[in-house]
């Protein structure tokens, strides 16, 4: 069956239809330029929009938790690239069910006077995107799409490193979906955040009961079992705890929930920040030692040995490593290429001691040990430690819920410098356990330091950006003074070193 979208859209046709007022219209805001040490800020003058916030998503039949959190099909997409640099071409792979012209806007996420995001492009598809076949499964039941191509960007050169969203709306419908990549660049910075996107797509059911947890009839199988492949759509995130039902991921992996709260405040606070994916610590250890410090957010729970060593390699050459983030390093995998040889495409668990995932060590890099689900409040246990000032906390103060919905804990490093700054008991749901989260610190051989904040949701109290949600049973409905200043603090001694 001839499909109306069958051919990668070239930057050559995309001038060409523009010239003749056909095929794409395509709007690019100028960008002013901006000294390098400024970049983010500078960025960040531009005025904001709330136009990327989902505003209709496709209805399923059923109620049930499983049920809403099906894939949508009358728009769905995935791109070529997890990380782009500018100058490079991004092909992004769109199918829509029923065949629909469609509308795709480009916004990259940050501050921008509380909007959240900015449009950086706009692409309007004259000719129906068509049906993309859903594929079966390939050697341990990885799938793999090979659609055709729909639309081809080459990055612009003044695009600024950050996380982009592609906002696609069926014209038929009116149903819209994200599609989701990080922008790049090789400059020096104070801050290099680093995405999850390895957690974001070992958790991705996309079609149906293909994350990294889904291995043949087994659901929720947390041993070695099958791949998963960067080529297919993010279906809506569902782990059942603690993200229930949130319709804002539907596309864009885990960034909305645990991720952008920390890049909306680090740009709103003027912060030298430039971003990259898990792939890029795995394939390339000097880029991480660009900048002052390095940033794990969010859920940041599956890594190779080789981002391991590249992170214990950044360290030992004095760059400063905050984990503001739960779980972090849990999960030991490795990263193949796509069956076609394109590299760092598909991934699976490695079996380390013969019975689970987990990496043996993770303590040596974080200070702590990675652990799964547990909540507590953060109980300040070292309040005269210089991260505290001007908090007001006092030994034994809390910050309730912030701990969750995994954490970090016992046994630790052994090093005469760690200093625990937070400790308690955990529980899951009503449940007290006996297991213990630690928010530890410890210092570099360089003068550097090492932050582990012990929490997934660490973040969700540094900002409320717009679309930003509750986990289940918590309140994180406004900001938490303290957490931002304890976050200053960390961020003000890693830049000035």
């Amino acid at each position: 069956m001839a499909h109306a979208i069958a051919r990668p859209v070239t930057r050559r046709c995309f001038l060409r239809q523009m010239t003749m007022g056909a095929g794409l219209a395509v709007f690019a805001p100028t960008i002013h330029a901006a000294s390098k040490a400024d970049i983010i800020r500078r960025e960040n003058e531009h005025p904001g929009t709330a136009d990327w916030l989902l505003a209709k998503l496709q209805p399923v039949a059923g109620t049930t938790l499983n049920e809403l959190c099906q894939r949508r099909r009358a728009i769905e997409a995935f791109c070529s690239h997890a990380s782009i640099r500018p100058g490079e071409t991004l092909t992004v792979f769109v199918s829509t069910d029923p065949p629909s012209r469609f509308q795709t806007d480009i916004f990259r996420l940050g501050y921008y006077g509380g909007k959240g995001a900015r449009r950086v492009m706009s692409v309007r598809a004259q000719r129906a995107g068509v049906v993309q076949p859903t594929p079966g499964d390939g050697p341990k039941n990885v799938i793999e799409c090979r659609w055709s191509p729909s639309l081809e960007i080459k990055i612009p050169a003044h695009w600024v490193s950050g996380v982009y969203l592609g906002l696609l709306t069926a014209e038929r419908s009116g149903f819209q979906a994200y599609f989701i990549f990080i922008v790049r660049d090789d400059r020096r910075a104070d801050f290099l955040f680093q995405c999850s996107d390895l957690t974001w797509q070992s958790y991705n059911r996309w079609p149906a009961w293909r994350s990294l947890y889904d291995y043949k009839d087994k659901k929720w199988h947390t041993l070695p079992g099958n791949d998963v492949s960067f080529d297919r759509p993010y279906s809506l995130f569902y782990n059942g705890r603690p993200a229930k039902f949130n319709p804002l991921t539907n596309g864009s992996g885990e960034f909305l929930l645990w991720e952008h709260p920390l890049c909306f405040w680090m740009e709103r606070e003027g912060y030298d920040v430039t971003y990259v994916s898990n792939l890029d610590t795995h394939a390339e250890p000097k880029g991480l030692r660009r900048a002052k410090a390095f940033l794990s957010v969010g859920h940041d729970e599956y890594w190779t040995r080789q981002m391991f060593n590249n992170a214990i390699a950044a360290r030992d050459a004095g760059v400063n490593l905050a984990f503001l983030s739960g779980n972090a390093v849990h999960g030991e995998i490795y990263i193949k290429p796509a069956s076609d040889g394109r590299p760092h495409r598909i991934f699976g668990r490695l079996d380390t001691r013969g019975e689970d995932d987990n990496f043996p060590d993770e303590q040596e890099l974080l200070g702590a040990t990675s652990y799964g689900v547990g909540a507590a409040d953060w109980i300040c246990e070292a309040p005269d430690h210089w991260l505290f000032a001007g908090t007001n906390m006092k030994r034994g103060d809390r910050i309730p819920q912030l701990v969750g919905w995994e954490y970090h804990g016992p046994p630790f490093r052994d090093d005469p410098s760690l200093v625990v700054l937070a400790a308690g008991k955990v529980r899951d749901r009503d449940k007290q356990l006996d297991k213990t989260y630690a928010a530890t610190i410890y210092n570099g051989p360089k003068g550097n330091i090492v932050f582990n904040a012990a929490t997934c949701w660490w973040n969700m109290l540094l900002s409320r950006p717009p679309g930003a949600v509750n986990p289940p049973d918590t309140d994180f409905s406004k900001e938490d003074p303290r957490v931002q200043r304890i976050t200053k603090n960390l961020l003000d001694r890693m830049k000035n070193h």
